[in-house]
Protein backbone atom coordinates (compact mmCIF):
# COMPACT_ATOMS: atom_id res chain seq x y z
CA UNK A 1 0.00 0.00 0.00
CA UNK A 2 1.39 3.45 -1.29
CA UNK A 3 1.71 6.42 1.05
CA UNK A 4 -0.31 9.00 -0.06
CA UNK A 5 2.28 11.97 -0.91
CA UNK A 6 0.95 15.18 0.64
CA UNK A 7 0.18 18.23 -2.14
CA UNK A 8 2.83 20.72 -2.11
CA UNK A 9 1.40 24.26 -1.28
CA UNK A 10 1.72 26.73 -4.08
CA UNK A 11 4.49 29.02 -3.22
CA UNK A 12 3.28 32.74 -2.64
CA UNK A 13 5.79 35.42 -2.53
CA UNK A 14 6.30 37.19 0.96
CA UNK A 15 5.05 40.65 0.81
CA UNK A 16 8.45 42.48 1.69
CA UNK A 17 9.25 40.49 -2.04
CA UNK A 18 6.51 42.25 -3.30
CA UNK A 19 6.34 45.48 -1.89
CA UNK A 20 10.35 45.51 -3.59
CA UNK A 21 9.22 44.58 -7.12
CA UNK A 22 6.15 47.23 -6.81
CA UNK A 23 9.03 49.87 -5.85
CA UNK A 24 11.69 48.96 -8.42
CA UNK A 25 8.37 49.10 -11.44
CA UNK A 26 7.50 52.78 -9.74
CA UNK A 27 10.94 53.94 -10.24
CA UNK A 28 11.46 52.48 -13.26
CA UNK A 29 8.50 54.18 -14.28
CA UNK A 30 8.86 57.36 -13.15
CA UNK A 31 12.77 57.77 -14.86
CA UNK A 32 11.82 55.87 -17.87
CA UNK A 33 9.50 59.31 -17.85
CA UNK A 34 12.40 61.44 -16.77
CA UNK A 35 15.55 59.91 -18.82
CA UNK A 36 13.89 57.51 -21.05
CA UNK A 37 14.07 53.60 -21.65
CA UNK A 38 17.92 53.44 -21.26
CA UNK A 39 18.73 54.93 -17.89
CA UNK A 40 21.02 52.73 -16.11
CA UNK A 41 19.68 49.62 -13.83
CA UNK A 42 21.85 50.67 -11.29
CA UNK A 43 20.16 53.92 -11.15
CA UNK A 44 16.72 52.21 -11.21
CA UNK A 45 17.79 49.89 -8.17
CA UNK A 46 18.92 53.18 -6.02
CA UNK A 47 16.10 55.01 -6.57
CA UNK A 48 13.47 52.22 -5.56
CA UNK A 49 15.98 51.56 -2.67
CA UNK A 50 16.59 48.26 -3.15
CA UNK A 51 20.04 46.59 -4.14
CA UNK A 52 21.12 45.65 -7.42
CA UNK A 53 20.81 41.91 -6.82
CA UNK A 54 17.55 42.50 -5.78
CA UNK A 55 16.61 44.19 -8.96
CA UNK A 56 18.05 41.42 -11.01
CA UNK A 57 16.25 39.07 -9.02
CA UNK A 58 12.57 40.40 -10.46
CA UNK A 59 14.01 41.36 -13.69
CA UNK A 60 16.51 39.58 -15.10
CA UNK A 61 17.35 42.01 -18.17
CA UNK A 62 16.05 45.41 -19.31
CA UNK A 63 13.49 43.85 -21.36
CA UNK A 64 11.52 42.36 -18.56
CA UNK A 65 11.45 45.67 -16.51
CA UNK A 66 10.12 47.55 -19.58
CA UNK A 67 7.71 44.94 -20.17
CA UNK A 68 6.49 45.15 -16.77
CA UNK A 69 6.47 48.99 -16.90
CA UNK A 70 4.50 48.91 -20.31
CA UNK A 71 1.96 46.39 -18.27
CA UNK A 72 1.86 48.25 -15.18
CA UNK A 73 1.09 51.91 -17.47
CA UNK A 74 -1.77 49.75 -19.42
CA UNK A 75 -3.24 47.79 -16.26
CA UNK A 76 -3.16 51.22 -14.52
CA UNK A 77 -4.67 53.07 -17.81
CA UNK A 78 -7.25 49.99 -18.21
CA UNK A 79 -8.61 50.72 -14.83
CA UNK A 80 -9.30 54.57 -15.06
CA UNK A 81 -11.06 53.63 -18.34
CA UNK A 82 -13.35 50.59 -16.42
CA UNK A 83 -14.03 53.39 -13.18
CA UNK A 84 -15.31 55.63 -16.01
CA UNK A 85 -17.56 52.92 -17.22
CA UNK A 86 -18.41 52.83 -13.87
CA UNK A 87 -19.15 56.32 -13.20
CA UNK A 88 -23.68 57.39 -13.84
CA UNK A 89 -24.91 60.16 -15.43
CA UNK A 90 -22.94 62.49 -18.04
CA UNK A 91 -21.12 60.06 -20.16
CA UNK A 92 -19.14 62.95 -21.70
CA UNK A 93 -17.95 63.61 -17.92
CA UNK A 94 -16.92 60.01 -17.88
CA UNK A 95 -14.83 60.36 -21.33
CA UNK A 96 -13.33 63.41 -19.95
CA UNK A 97 -11.98 61.83 -16.55
CA UNK A 98 -10.36 59.05 -18.30
CA UNK A 99 -8.79 61.05 -20.31
CA UNK A 100 -6.76 63.16 -17.30
CA UNK A 101 -6.32 60.28 -15.46
CA UNK A 102 -4.62 58.69 -18.71
CA UNK A 103 -2.57 61.52 -18.85
CA UNK A 104 -1.59 62.03 -15.15
CA UNK A 105 -0.53 58.11 -15.46
CA UNK A 106 2.30 58.98 -18.57
CA UNK A 107 0.90 56.56 -21.01
CA UNK A 108 3.27 59.16 -23.29
CA UNK A 109 6.17 57.55 -21.71
CA UNK A 110 5.25 54.06 -23.32
CA UNK A 111 5.81 55.24 -26.99
CA UNK A 112 9.71 54.96 -27.12
CA UNK A 113 9.77 51.99 -24.44
CA UNK A 114 7.39 49.81 -27.38
CA UNK A 115 9.58 51.03 -29.99
CA UNK A 116 12.60 49.23 -28.32
CA UNK A 117 13.71 46.11 -28.95
CA UNK A 118 11.51 43.64 -26.83
CA UNK A 119 8.90 41.25 -28.25
CA UNK A 120 6.12 43.54 -28.99
CA UNK A 121 3.44 40.21 -28.99
CA UNK A 122 4.72 38.97 -25.47
CA UNK A 123 1.48 37.83 -24.18
CA UNK A 124 1.43 39.48 -20.96
CA UNK A 125 1.73 42.70 -23.16
CA UNK A 126 -0.80 41.75 -25.91
CA UNK A 127 -3.69 40.81 -23.10
CA UNK A 128 -3.23 44.50 -21.48
CA UNK A 129 -3.62 45.86 -25.22
CA UNK A 130 -6.52 44.61 -25.99
CA UNK A 131 -8.26 45.65 -22.52
CA UNK A 132 -7.24 48.80 -22.65
CA UNK A 133 -8.50 48.90 -26.20
CA UNK A 134 -11.80 47.53 -25.27
CA UNK A 135 -12.49 49.75 -22.07
CA UNK A 136 -11.59 52.65 -24.12
CA UNK A 137 -13.65 52.03 -27.04
CA UNK A 138 -16.58 51.24 -24.52
CA UNK A 139 -16.05 54.38 -23.20
CA UNK A 140 -15.95 56.07 -26.06
CA UNK A 141 -19.29 54.37 -27.83
CA UNK A 142 -21.07 55.35 -24.38
CA UNK A 143 -20.37 58.98 -25.16
CA UNK A 144 -20.83 58.62 -28.74
CA UNK A 145 -24.24 57.02 -27.77
CA UNK A 146 -25.52 59.43 -25.85
CA UNK A 147 -24.77 62.20 -28.62
CA UNK A 148 -22.10 63.56 -27.10
CA UNK A 149 -19.16 62.46 -28.84
CA UNK A 150 -18.91 63.45 -32.38
CA UNK A 151 -18.57 60.41 -34.79
CA UNK A 152 -15.56 60.95 -36.67
CA UNK A 153 -13.06 60.50 -34.44
CA UNK A 154 -12.00 56.57 -32.94
CA UNK A 155 -9.67 55.41 -30.08
CA UNK A 156 -6.45 56.11 -32.34
CA UNK A 157 -7.45 59.67 -32.56
CA UNK A 158 -7.91 59.78 -28.43
CA UNK A 159 -4.54 58.12 -27.35
CA UNK A 160 -2.13 59.55 -30.05
CA UNK A 161 -3.89 63.40 -28.81
CA UNK A 162 -3.40 62.44 -25.20
CA UNK A 163 0.33 60.68 -26.01
CA UNK A 164 1.13 64.44 -27.52
CA UNK A 165 -0.06 66.52 -25.05
CA UNK A 166 1.05 64.51 -22.42
CA UNK A 167 5.16 64.06 -23.51
CA UNK A 168 7.55 66.49 -23.14
CA UNK A 169 10.69 65.39 -24.29
CA UNK A 170 12.57 63.09 -21.81
CA UNK A 171 15.27 64.72 -19.62
CA UNK A 172 14.43 68.47 -21.16
CA UNK A 173 13.12 69.80 -18.25
CA UNK A 174 10.31 67.37 -18.81
CA UNK A 175 8.26 68.43 -16.38
CA UNK A 176 8.00 72.19 -16.46
CA UNK A 177 5.28 71.75 -18.87
CA UNK A 178 3.21 69.39 -16.70
CA UNK A 179 1.14 72.20 -15.52
CA UNK A 180 -0.06 73.34 -19.42
CA UNK A 181 -1.46 69.54 -20.11
CA UNK A 182 -4.52 69.15 -18.42
CA UNK A 183 -5.55 72.96 -20.23
CA UNK A 184 -4.38 71.91 -23.23
CA UNK A 185 -6.23 68.22 -22.96
CA UNK A 186 -9.58 70.45 -22.33
CA UNK A 187 -9.10 72.51 -24.93
CA UNK A 188 -8.42 68.91 -27.31
CA UNK A 189 -11.80 67.71 -25.25
CA UNK A 190 -13.96 70.65 -26.49
CA UNK A 191 -12.99 69.59 -29.67
CA UNK A 192 -14.59 66.12 -29.52
CA UNK A 193 -17.79 67.30 -28.81
CA UNK A 194 -21.18 66.98 -30.69
CA UNK A 195 -22.78 68.52 -33.04
CA UNK A 196 -18.79 68.88 -34.69
CA UNK A 197 -18.20 72.49 -36.00
CA UNK A 198 -15.96 71.22 -38.75
CA UNK A 199 -14.82 68.59 -40.87
CA UNK A 200 -11.76 66.32 -39.89
CA UNK A 201 -9.91 65.54 -42.91
CA UNK A 202 -8.61 62.05 -43.64
CA UNK A 203 -10.89 59.13 -41.50
CA UNK A 204 -11.15 58.00 -37.71
CA UNK A 205 -7.87 56.43 -36.33
CA UNK A 206 -8.13 53.43 -35.44
CA UNK A 207 -5.64 51.24 -32.66
CA UNK A 208 -4.81 48.73 -36.01
CA UNK A 209 -3.54 52.14 -37.82
CA UNK A 210 -1.64 52.57 -35.59
CA UNK A 211 -0.03 49.57 -35.19
CA UNK A 212 0.66 49.36 -38.76
CA UNK A 213 2.29 52.61 -38.25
Amino acid sequence: MQTAVPARKAHRPRADALRNRERIVTAAREMFVEYGPDVPLDEIARRAGVGNATLYRNFPDRDALVREVVCSVMGRTAEAAAGALAETGDAFAALEHFVHTAADERISALCPMISSTFDQHHPDLEAAGQRVEQLIGEVMDRARTAGQLRPDVGTGDLLVAVAQLSRPPAGAACFSADRFVHRHLQLFLDGLRAPARTVLPGTAVTMEDLRQS
